[in-house]
């Protein structure tokens, strides 16, 4: 079974930092007039075997920028305001790729004692 939950995103530089089931789909996201804020609904699975992860998520105005790396997905506008809100995911780095790129080190910084030429 699954579920749509509704989210309220703040604008701002700071991320939202929400906890979703693994295999969420963000379906829609709107200004709520009478709120006069930005909401996200989120598809995801009721299963509470399924682990939570933590995404995170920006809102911004138009012409602010942002990371290359976000991913954006909607813009809510707001109907009787000029204002547009962007919504982009923070992109997240899987934590194999994280562990890989701290394994990766240069074979010049780490030589053995007899490989080192010229130290004292």
């Amino acid at each position: 079974m699954k579920t749509i939950h509704k989210f309220r995103l703040e604008c701002g530089k700071e991320p939202n930092t929400l906890k979703l089931r693994e295999g969420y789909r963000v379906v829609r996201c709107e200004y709520v007039v009478p709120q006069k804020g930005v909401y996200l609904w989120v598809e995801q699975p009721l299963n509470v075997a399924i682990p939570v992860v933590e995404r995170q998520f920006v809102v911004v105005y138009s012409g602010d920028p942002v990371p290359t790396s976000y991913q954006h997905l909607d813009t809510a506008l707001d109907p009787f305001g000029p204002e547009a809100y962007h919504i982009f995911a923070v992109d997240v780095a899987p934590a194999d790729k994280v562990a890989a790129s701290h394994q990766q080190a240069s074979p010049t910084l780490f030589r053995s004692a007899s490989q080192q030429v010229g130290t004292a």
